[in-house]
């Protein structure tokens, strides 16, 4: 890709951030786009508002059409184009995607400044151990739900990603 493709395929992810928060409304102002072979082959903006979703983010709307597009779940090869620095969620979907490349515009600093929106504390909580998360975790039954992961293991036909 060269600098002007970037350009152009970026441009349209903010086309789609400002389709999202300024003209539809459907939620903050965050558009994406996912290109292979220098074609855009899915686009999403954020629903968050519109579809009372918290996981209807630009990105993740992407990675889902692309993923049906291809008819797979492994996004090698591909490049996401997103209007602002992905969140927690959005970025961790892409490693699970196996995304090649992830280019973006505003950085999360912006997205606090402007629209209020702290991916700090995510941030933060993520990197300490599950019992000391914010959100209270506590584990249970972990040999029950190991003899399934045993039998999946064990599972000739189980599809590898």
């Amino acid at each position: 890709m060269t600098q002007a493709d970037d350009e152009t395929f970026m441009r349209r992810a903010i086309a789609l951030s400002e389709q999202a928060g300024l003209i539809e409304c459907t939620g903050g102002p965050f558009g994406a786009v996912i290109v292979k072979d220098g074609e855009i082959i899915a686009e999403g903006y954020n629903h968050v508002v519109a579809a009372k979703d918290p996981t209807w983010h630009g990105e993740m709307e992407a990675i889902r059409k692309a993923c049906k597009v291809l008819d797979t779940f492994d996004l090698s090869g591909c490049t996401l184009y997103t209007s602002a620095e992905p969140c927690p969620m959005c970025a961790a979907a892409s490693f699970w995607a196996r995304i090649d490349r992830i280019v973006f515009a505003a950085h999360c600093e912006d997205a606090l400044k402007y629209g209020d929106f702290d991916d700090t504390a995510i941030y933060e909580d993520l990197a300490k151990p599950p019992m000391a998360r914010k959100i209270p975790h506590s584990e249970i039954l972990r040999g029950e739900s190991v003899a399934v992961w045993k039998r999946y293991q064990e599972k000739s036909d189980r599809v590898q990603y």
